[in-house]
């Protein structure tokens, strides 16, 4: 079986109800991310849990905040185990160089990649926080400075993944959140795309949470989307 593309995130309330999603799965049918809200509730022994019952986990924590802090963080996340951790690109080189120093510092090496702007985050969204630059362009400007400190990729939307790819090509990684199945609902986000758009744009990895998780048969919508971008 090929490597599954598909990174279901776990945006449960609680390491019982995460659990529970993953007792219905195996390694080989996804990767799995673990963000803030789980993090916060169950803290690193859920992360430690998911590696050793061996799944590759996405730590998606999206440090940002002065170069020491990031290196010792990414320092401590790469000594879970997980097999990708990420930052924000917005902060900036220096902090960006400190977050491979601290990876490089643990046993293992996840893929670090960056943040370049949220897929909740529009054109006007941006502006409010002072960016004049259009999504797609601030985007741009980030994954360039990504790839100069030599991390491992960035998270973008799928609307972008087709112009970053003809920019910086593989193994430079693309992970595209705010994917949605046909006829599946948008929530919050704003830049969306269909997993097979995602992977025809030039995505490397899908990160898909509601779709999945919230779904009546949340097995059988994971299946059918693995079958559909194989």
């Amino acid at each position: 079986m090929s490597e599954s593309k598909i990174i279901v995130a776990l945006d449960y309330p609680d390491k019982t109800s995460a659990l529970n999603f993953v007792d219905q799965v195996e390694p080989s049918m996804c990767k799995l991310k673990v963000g803030k809200e789980l993090f916060t509730r169950a803290g690193p022994d859920m992360v430690s849990v998911l590696v050793k019952r061996g799944y590759d986990v996405f730590l998606d924590l999206k440090f940002h905040d002065i170069p020491n802090t990031v290196k010792n963080a990414c320092h401590a996340a790469a000594d879970l185990g997980v097999w990708m951790l990420n930052v924000h690109a917005s902060g900036g080189r220096a902090m960006l160089e400190a977050s491979l120093e601290g990876r490089d510092k643990s046993q293992h090496k996840p893929f670090v990649i960056a943040v370049t702007v949220l897929t909740s985050m529009d054109n006007q969204s941006l502006a409010e926080v002072g960016v004049e630059r259009d999504a797609q362009s601030q985007v741009q400007k980030l994954a360039n400075l990504v790839q100069e400190c030599q991390l491992d990729g960035v998270v973008c939307s799928a609307q972008e993944a087709s112009s970053l790819r003809d920019q910086h090509a593989a193994p430079f990684l693309l992970v595209t959140p705010g994917i949605r199945p046909q006829n599946s609902q948008t929530g919050d986000q704003k830049r969306v795309m269909t997993p097979q758009q995602a992977m025809d744009a030039g995505s490397s990895y899908l990160v898909i949470g509601r779709p999945i998780t919230q779904a009546q048969e949340p097995i059988s919508v994971l299946n059918a989307i693995n079958a559909d971008i194989l």
